[in-house]
């Protein structure tokens, strides 16, 4: 059953050249280097079929066709990865997820789960939870308002059209100004706008009515 399935999956080199996009001269090229020899290959090269590839070979020369034609990925560097991702499997092309950072192969490390550059060993890629984090705390930074604009007033030529705010705030002084008319009170108003203060409405009380 074994002899079946491995007649079943081998590829001769004409079919491989479809199948990745590589021409012979790359394979003979590659085989030649001992960059990538196929699983089933007669010691004379020269003889009819002496190249016969499996599966996993094909699916190897295929990531490897990428790596090379559309990122770009130099020979050197491609035989520099294989050598240090051999101590992780004996078919890494086929059987490793791979990434691209400008031109260099990344692979998840086992050890740690994140990704790094085979050969630089240099992380490449942000924790993404990590990354949103920060930019939750940044913004909620600047959310926060200084105690020198609690219950104040002002008007800032970048901060809704000029129109007269709370300090540190968009909210307009007239959106309130509606509310205390509607007889609302300073905790309902607060209920509404959370990130205002008892000293904000008192200012706004303070300022007078809305312009009809």
């Amino acid at each position: 059953m074994a002899e079946i399935t491995n007649i079943v999956s081998a590829f001769t080199a004409d079919q491989v050249m479809q199948l990745t996009g590589l021409t012979m001269r790359q394979l003979a090229y590659w085989d030649g280097l001992g960059f990538f020899q196929p699983q089933y290959a007669a010691e004379d090269r020269r003889a009819p079929y002496a190249r016969i590839y499996s599966f996993k070979d094909v699916v190897g020369l295929r990531t490897l066709s990428i790596l090379k034609n559309q990122y770009k990925c130099s020979l050197p560097h491609l035989r520099e990865v294989a050598a240090e991702l051999s101590t992780y499997s004996a078919a890494p092309w086929a059987e490793i997820t791979l990434y691209v950072w400008k031109r260099k192969v990344q692979f998840q490390e086992p050890e740690t789960g994140r990704v790094r550059g085979v050969v630089d060993g240099q992380y490449a890629m942000l924790p993404i939870r990590s990354v949103m984090e920060d930019v939750r705390n940044a913004a909620n930074r600047l959310r926060q308002r200084h105690v020198d604009q609690i219950g104040k007033i002002e008007k800032h030529r970048f901060v809704s059209h000029q129109a007269e705010v709370i300090s540190g705030t968009r909210i307009r002084v007239a959106t309130i100004q509606r509310f205390i008319q509607a007889g609302y009170s300073t905790d309902q108003i607060l209920k509404e706008y959370p990130t205002l203060t008892a000293a904000d409405v008192d200012a706004v009380r303070r300022h007078g009515s809305v312009a009809a």
